[in-house]
């Protein structure tokens, strides 16, 4: 006796599902399909930095710190009024001590940035959304590099108005001129920002938050430490290229009250942190084309 079933009929392809080697050319799909661009990249890292509680610490630690000791050493200079003190001096020149704290803040945000997803696995789905490595590193860049100029910006700009209007004609301290002030507010900030990127792109090289973090803080403060421990007439010129090129002497330059009579002046630490940002751009970008996630 046969066992042998007769096939079953197979029931139709519904509209929506092509059989093999069909097609209907009837159906439109209800996901619109675009072809996508460095905006999708910005708005996907735009909503990633916004949604975060590390950018709401990093930058409300930031904003403290610039304001907070900018005011104190300025009601410090007005009690002692009866002093030159500010002899020459504009009062601009007291938000460097705190611009120089609060960069720490940046460069923590800017390694979190990217290093951060290495940790949480995040940077997976990151890579799948978007398989363009290099649209995703120029996307974080960009809106890293303008959310923290903007905030150093608005900040140092607020400091030193209240800097200047605390300060006015108490100890000697000049009226602040144009130059003075956009290299004060504007170029302080470009090189904040500047130095964020940078630890941005460590930290995307690195890919360990701890790590890249730790290692910027040492190149920011290291250099200038040694060298105010460096003696001996054998290590002067390594002691004074320390002093000349150190992040903190840099800062201070755009004040005019550089640590060293010698070394960058003007926008001359712009153009160096721009470099070094470009340099360590390429590194990463190299290494994000050759590394898995």
């Amino acid at each position: 006796m046969s066992t042998h079933q007769p096939p079953m009929p197979q029931a139709p392809a519904p509209d929506w599902q092509a059989a093999p080697g069909g097609s209907y050319p009837g159906y439109t799909s209800p996901i619109p399909v675009v072809r996508t661009h460095l905006g999708h990249a910005l708005a996907s890292e735009w909503t990633k930095i916004k949604s975060v509680r590390s950018t709401v610490w990093t930058l409300g630690v930031f904003v403290v710190l610039v304001l907070g000791i900018g005011l104190m050493a300025a009601s410090v200079v007005k009690a002692h009024s009866g002093s030159e003190s500010m002899s020459n001096q504009t009062p601009l020149q007291l938000g460097f001590f705190g611009l120089l704290l609060g960069s720490m803040c940046i460069i923590t945000l800017g390694v979190l940035t990217t290093a951060s997803e290495y940790g949480t696995g995040m940077v997976r789905t990151t890579m799948t959304a978007c398989p363009s490595r290099a649209r995703v590193l120029a996307a974080k860049a960009i809106v890293f590099f303008a959310v923290a100029f903007v905030v150093a910006l608005v900040t140092s700009a607020l400091v030193g108005m209240m800097q200047a209007s605390m300060l006015e004609g108490v100890g000697g301290a000049k009226t602040p001129s144009g130059s003075e002030w956009l290299k004060a507010t504007v170029g302080i900030s470009l090189y904040i920002a500047l130095l964020g990127l940078f630890s941005l792109l460590m930290g995307s090289i690195i890919r360990h938050s701890a790590g890249a973090i730790t290692i910027m803080i040492g190149a920011v403060l290291a250099p200038l430490v040694i060298a105010l421990f460096m003696g001996g007439q054998s290590l002067e010129k390594v002691r004074q290229w320390l002093l000349e090129y150190s992040i903190p002497s840099q800062m201070s330059v755009f004040y005019d009250n550089s640590l060293s009579t010698s070394g960058p002046t003007g926008w001359d630490p712009l153009w160096i942190m721009l470099g070094l940002s470009a340099a360590a751009f390429a590194g990463a970008y190299a290494l994000l084309q050759k590394r898995d996630v």
